[in-house]
């Protein structure tokens, strides 16, 4: 048995959580990885998955080695990797993937300084606040917001993105400028932003010293930054976003804050990537590259 394919087979099966999948990203066919990883477990004596028809999950066992197996695989590639690219200049290409207004607003504009950095880098951005799946899909690394769920990646803190209320000068014009939060309920309509997997609203939050009001039902709704910043910019009512995206907006005069003296608390930001990838030249290049233009 190779074990060290064997190694790579049974990490990509967790990562992915489909045979099928793992043997497609490793090039192998789907008998000779079920092989390995069957190969695998009688080397160590212990059950790593539990298999139906329908799904792969790792057990108790299974998921202790995997975190062990993917930091050895990790390090084999780290090794390779700066190898073959001693002496060299970072190239190939990258997929990776960032929240609509995260990209728009602030990624995509500073990339130029990264194209004259590596100029033999390509690459292939994602632009959707939907959490793509990064072995699955053929990703490389995300930024994501919030918090992090999937623990078989590595999660790096980016930076937190600070929340500004706000409204076009029309709408407040039309409607009157807020004093107090309870006003959002009578006379203005409110923006909110909803996840587009589950369609979960997320509420709008005022703070301030020991008082907080949540307020979960929004007027208009959006499940993508941009859609959210486009109802804010054509008057639809008073929303919250990220002060740094629509910073722009407010210097022009084309947004106003409102309700200044209550705060939301920020929303922090991780790049993510699989274990076994974070080494190459070209990613270990663009994640330092995104920590120092984004890490403020």
């Amino acid at each position: 048995m190779n074990q060290l394919l064997a190694m790579r087979a049974f990490v990509r099966v967790i990562e992915t959580g489909s045979f099928t999948q793992a043997a497609d990203f490793l090039a192998l066919p789907r008998s000779t990885l079920s092989k390995l990883v069957s190969d695998l477990e009688s080397h160590l004596g212990i059950k790593l998955l539990n298999r139906t028809t329908r799904t792969v999950t790792a057990t108790s066992d299974g998921l202790a080695y995997y975190q062990h197996a993917a930091r050895l695989v990790a390090e084999v590639d780290s090794l390779d990797s700066d190898i073959r690219s001693n002496g060299l200049t970072p190239s190939g290409h990258l997929r990776i993937d960032a929240p609509s207004s995260f990209a728009t607003s602030l990624l995509i504009p500073a990339m130029a300084d990264f194209q004259r950095e590596y100029p033999d880098i390509s690459v292939a951005l994602g632009v959707s606040d939907r959490a793509v799946n990064l072995v699955g899909e053929g990703v490389d690394c995300v930024i994501r917001a919030g918090r992090l769920d999937e623990l078989s990646m590595v999660g790096r803190q980016l930076n937190d993105l600070d929340y500004v209320t706000c409204a076009a000068p029309g709408y407040l014009e039309r409607h009157g400028v807020p004093s107090h939060p309870t006003e959002l309920d009578t006379g203005h309509t409110r923006l909110g932003y909803f996840i587009a997997a589950t369609g979960k609203p997320i509420p709008l939050l005022f703070e301030k010293e020991n008082e907080r009001f949540e307020m979960v039902h929004s007027d208009y709704a959006a499940n993508d930054g941009n859609g959210l910043m486009a109802m804010l910019l054509a008057g639809l009512g008073v929303g919250q976003h990220f002060r740094r995206c629509v910073q722009p907006y407010l210097d022009a005069g084309e947004l106003v804050p409102v309700l200044g003296e209550w705060s939301r608390p920020g929303m922090p930001f991780h790049i993510l990537y699989p274990p076994n990838r974070h080494q190459t030249a070209r990613l270990k290049v663009f994640i330092e590259w995104l920590l120092a233009t984004f890490n403020d």
